[in-house]
């Protein structure tokens, strides 16, 4: 392994389905040895996503688990939970969005683990903060939506509460808790202890959410309604135009009067309630109706060239099939070939990000279910004979030939 900011860094990745991968996908990314441990049964996002080619190794899996390594531990059984901790003592971090009672139960609670290796970054993802009612219940992303008021944006905006039709809250709280553990082993560096940190999906998303939508509700006592008009506007969409959708986002002052005049109404630029960026978020229905009935005139393309003559902010509509085909993309080369080696040929993002100081340059597949099992006990010390036994018992797991 060579290359990327956090190389020589050891993640213990004990996460499974969205959040917790995310997470430690984006500390692979950047050069860490992520070393994912499953239960005998794998993570569930092996066989819960839709799409592929063989049992165990769906799409999604592939996409959010790249870069990592796979060891296969029964942590109910005393030999995996004793191997368990001969890894957590070779660690930098350990990751987990297992509920904090169950973590205490096996032992791999924050001050249990602070004794055995006091540099470990501890970094729990979970559903719920610890100090409040809800601490230990369960939940997926669209609970979290519900809770946290993403799903009551829709509801302003259309008039019935919706999700995000993707796992939005397991994607921000996952990037979150990657960045917290960034944090946390800056100040190692200085201090040379670890810590403990706690990464709730609730409160992220609550912030998340009304940072951006409470609005007048910020002064006590409120000075208008919670929520940002221009964003809960039904309008607040792709626009149709005679063969397809754009999105525009004339904002600024020079933008605006420059879309008017590319519309053919110069003189909206005089209007009281579109003469200045105030006024046009305080009036964002009537401004939003004018966008509307304008885009409708012409066709995408023809809008394209308009509008970005103008310098104006414009963009097509892409679907999920547009997007694989994106000229940009392709120039950046997003959507890396990839040959498996047991999935065959795939495709896989790339990573966005990039790094002057250098990137990882290994690219490991998505593992199998215990892949390096084997691999990594015999790194921790064990024998031959003794990873027989662990198998033969059921305490560790590699993939059958």
């Amino acid at each position: 392994m060579s290359g990327g900011p956090l190389e020589g860094i050891r993640v213990i990745d004990l996460t499974s389905v969205v959040v917790g991968p995310i997470c430690t996908r984006m500390l692979a990314d950047q050069g860490a040895d992520v070393i994912k441990v499953e239960p005998p049964e794998g993570d569930i996002l092996r066989r819960l996503a839709q799409g592929s080619r063989n049992p165990g190794m769906s799409g999604k899996f592939i996409q959010f688990n790249r870069n990592k390594r796979s060891i296969c531990l029964d942590l109910k059984q005393a030999e995996g939970m004793a191997a368990m901790r001969k890894l957590l003592e070779t660690a930098d971090v350990f990751v987990s969005n297992v509920r904090p009672n169950a973590l205490e139960r096996l032992g791999l609670d924050p001050a249990t683990l602070a004794a055995l290796n006091p540099r470990l970054i501890h970094c729990g993802i979970l559903a719920f903060g610890s100090e409040g009612r809800y601490a230990n219940r369960p939940a997926y992303d669209p609970v979290i939506q519900s809770l946290s008021g993403v799903a009551a944006t829709f509801h302003r905006a259309t008039g019935e509460p919706r999700f995000v039709p993707m796992v939005m809250t397991d994607h921000v709280t996952g990037l979150i808790a990657a960045q917290c553990i960034g944090f946390a082993l800056f100040r190692r560096e200085r201090t040379g202890k670890g810590e403990a940190i706690e990464v709730p999906m609730f409160e992220n998303m609550a912030s998340f959410v009304m940072s951006e939508h409470m609005g007048a509700a910020t002064f006590d006592p409120p000075t208008g309604p919670s929520g940002d008009g221009r964003l809960l506007s039904p309008d607040y969409r792709p626009l149709p135009t005679k063969d397809g959708f754009i999105t525009i986002g004339p904002n600024t002052d020079a933008q605006a009067f420059g879309f008017f005049e590319a519309i053919g109404q110069p003189e909206l630029r005089h209007d009281p309630r579109l003469s200045s960026a105030s006024a046009r978020t305080a009036n964002a229905p009537y401004y939003f109706s004018i966008r509307k009935a304008a885009m409708a005139q012409r066709t995408t393309a023809e809008w394209l060239e308009i509008l970005s003559a103008r310098d104006i902010p414009c963009a097509r509509y892409n679907t999920f099939e547009d997007l694989m085909q994106d000229p940009h993309l392709a120039d950046v080369n997003f959507f890396e070939p990839e040959s498996h080696p047991t999935e065959g040929a795939l495709r896989r993002t790339r990573i966005p990000n990039r790094f002057s100081g250098g990137m990882r340059d290994d690219k490991l597949p998505a593992p199998q279910l215990g892949a390096q099992t084997e691999e990594l006990l015999a790194q921790l010390g064990y024998d031959a004979n003794q990873i027989a036994r662990m198998m033969a018992a059921g305490a560790a797991k590699a993939p059958t030939a």
